[in-house]
């Protein structure tokens, strides 16, 4: 964990609006979803946000778990990975064992290309970014909504070659 990523504040940081217009995707499950979507974004049809971990992820999902302490994303992507039907949003960790992990399972990534400021749980945009952002797709239908959002100027897409 970098020195920006205040450890152990709060896991509430929401995807900015611009991120779900580039995908141009509607998702089946939210699967890390805060109780309060007020200032949340993601289109989706369900929205987990209790024991996310320990419950069936349906259909299109997308992910934006908790970051957590070091290693904490394993858990989620080990889950999605098993899932095969999604898109997970992760911190850029290229060097990180959990990072090429996820880099080598998953069937497309997306560098975005700007450091993205994540909205806080009062609404405000956050104004220290402090990292990039990956997102990681799963299935074909994630693969198609990376294409998306390549074409509307997101990010860099790597994938794979067969």
């Amino acid at each position: 964990m970098s020195h920006y990523e205040k450890a152990g504040m709060t896991d509430e940081w929401y995807t900015p609006k611009y991120i779900f217009d580039a995908l141009n995707v509607t998702f089946d499950t939210d699967a890390a979803s805060p109780i309060d979507r007020s200032f949340c974004h993601v289109p989706a049809n369900r929205f987990i946000v209790f024991d996310s971990l320990n419950t069936d992820w349906l259909g299109f999902t997308w992910l934006n778990p908790p970051f957590g302490g070091r290693n904490g994303l394993i858990p989620w992507l080990d889950k999605m990975n098993k899932h095969r039907n999604g898109i997970v949003l992760t911190p850029d960790r290229t060097s990180a064992p959990w990072w090429q992990k996820a880099a080598n399972q998953s069937d497309a990534l997306l560098l975005i290309h700007s450091k993205v400021k994540f909205i806080m749980p009062n609404g405000d945009i956050g104004t220290k970014p402090g990292t990039g952002t990956t997102l990681f797709a799963y299935g074909t239908q994630a693969v198609r909504a990376l294409l998306n959002a390549r074409d509307n100027k997101l990010g860099t897409l790597f994938t794979r070659i067969s």
